[in-house]
């Protein structure tokens, strides 16, 4: 079966649902799904039950879509996601954003857990991501493109909307909101970083390391979509003085940072 006949099967079991047609998808990331609680008339949809969906393996990831009003806006959110580390191809991991485009949502809203590489921030921080470095040595666009859903060669210059990191530094200023901006360095995982390692991502550009994010933006980019992506920085990877981390303590962090972190993108999606 073709991607584009994938696509369809699985907007189609979705549309049948009767869910809103959404505006704005968003993809929360570890330990950051309780967002979706704050969606209102949600239409619920487990991940195993739509077609050609994988399901997310990893802890705080509740494994569903959720789809209804978020701000007065019509949303379609991830409530977790799927990574290269748990075994998917690049392509299964990206598949949920082409069936957000083909949906009718615009905008990507992307957000994920990071451990921050750069020495001005701290764990708890939130940033809003202006680039990225692809250090994953895979990209979900090798093999055949399918020109129904982008161009061959898409540009990346722009992956992140500039107006919309604007507009996003903006909100914070209203709220009064201390929030980093930075380059977001994308590795496969699922092992944590070398202290050589975060020195080199350090040094080409990096100022947070995580393990999602890229494959989903490259195909936003693909698709048109624009881009508006957030980190939450759980720990500090600083090479030179490297400690141990455990996914326990990034979820930890994240869950104490959620109640800014719900607020910002609430803000956010209600004047997007």
């Amino acid at each position: 079966m073709s991607l584009l006949d994938k696509i369809k099967e699985s907007v189609t079991f979705i549309q049948e649902k009767g869910a809103l047609k959404p505006e704005i998808g968003l993809i929360l990331g570890s330990g950051l799904g309780e967002l979706a609680d704050e969606i209102k008339n949600p239409t619920n949809i487990a991940y195993e039950d739509i077609p050609h969906f994988p399901v997310s393996t990893v802890e705080g990831h509740a494994g569903q879509l959720v789809l209804g009003e978020l701000e007065g806006k019509p949303v379609i959110a991830m409530q977790g996601r799927f990574h290269y580390y748990e075994g998917y191809s690049m392509q299964e991991v990206t598949f949920p954003v082409r069936v957000m485009k083909a949906l009718g949502a615009s905008l990507l809203l992307v957000t994920n857990a990071c451990g921050g590489m750069n020495k001005t921030f701290k764990p708890g921080d939130l940033m809003v991501i202006t680039d990225h470095l692809n250090m994953t040595g895979d990209n979900p666009l090798i093999g055949e493109n399918v020109a129904e859903l982008g161009p061959r060669f898409p540009d990346m210059s722009q992956a992140y909307s500039s107006q919309r990191v604007a507009y996003a530094l903006k909100v914070a200023k209203e709220l009064s909101l201390d929030v980093q901006q930075g380059v977001y360095a994308g590795v496969t995982g699922p092992t944590y970083m070398t202290g050589a390692e975060l020195i080199m991502l350090r040094e080409l550009g990096g100022d947070v390391v995580g393990m999602s994010t890229i494959p989903e933006v490259i195909v936003a980019a693909h698709a048109g979509l624009e881009v508006l992506g957030l980190s939450c920085i759980t720990d500090m990877a600083i090479g030179e003085t490297i400690e141990g981390i455990t996914h326990e303590e990034v979820v930890e962090v994240a869950n104490r940072t959620k109640p800014v972190f719900i607020q910002y993108v609430k803000a956010l999606v209600k004047d997007a």
